[in-house]
């Protein structure tokens, strides 16, 4: 990291807290030439990942797609603030596993694994979009995996 003020390469961390749940990290830090302060902000690079689809098509992972879709299934729900955590989880996931592709079934169950301990109705929506539902049936039958209603 280079001293805006003196140039030097040489410099110390006197302060560092995190600023975001993204990860972004303020460090306050200390010239060790010209002992002025400055500050430096860092965040997390993107994840570079493909998403491999049910027809074969690849694209790139999007947070802002996931999101969107975890935002509809927590509307006008309590948990709708959890967002972020759920999407750090899977992020969390991804880069503990190292993956460069994922698929999008894989992503779905690590969704609905986030959304069945936070919000069952969330969870539900979720998993009508997911997995198509197309009988109410098919509602009922997951209910019974939630264990919510008697077989």
């Amino acid at each position: 990291m280079k001293c805006p003020f003196c140039q030097s390469n040489l410099s110390k961390v006197v302060d560092k807290r995190l600023v975001d749940s993204r990860g972004e990290v303020r460090r306050r830090r200390e010239c060790l030439k010209c002992s002025k302060r400055f500050t430096t902000y860092e965040v997390l690079a993107e994840i570079e990942l493909l998403v491999l689809k049910k027809d074969g098509r690849r694209e790139p992972y999007l947070r802002e797609k996931l999101e969107a879709g975890l935002n509809k299934a927590l509307e006008k729900r309590p948990g709708i603030d959890k967002v972020s955590d759920i999407l750090d989880r899977i992020e969390g996931r991804i880069r503990a596993k190292r993956l460069q592709e994922v698929t999008s079934q894989t992503l779905g169950k690590w969704v609905l694994l986030g959304l069945k301990k936070l919000d069952p109705i969330a969870y539900l929506r979720f998993a009508s979009v997911y997995r198509t539902f197309s009988d109410p049936k098919d509602f009922e039958k997951e209910l019974e995996t939630l264990q919510l209603i008697k077989s």
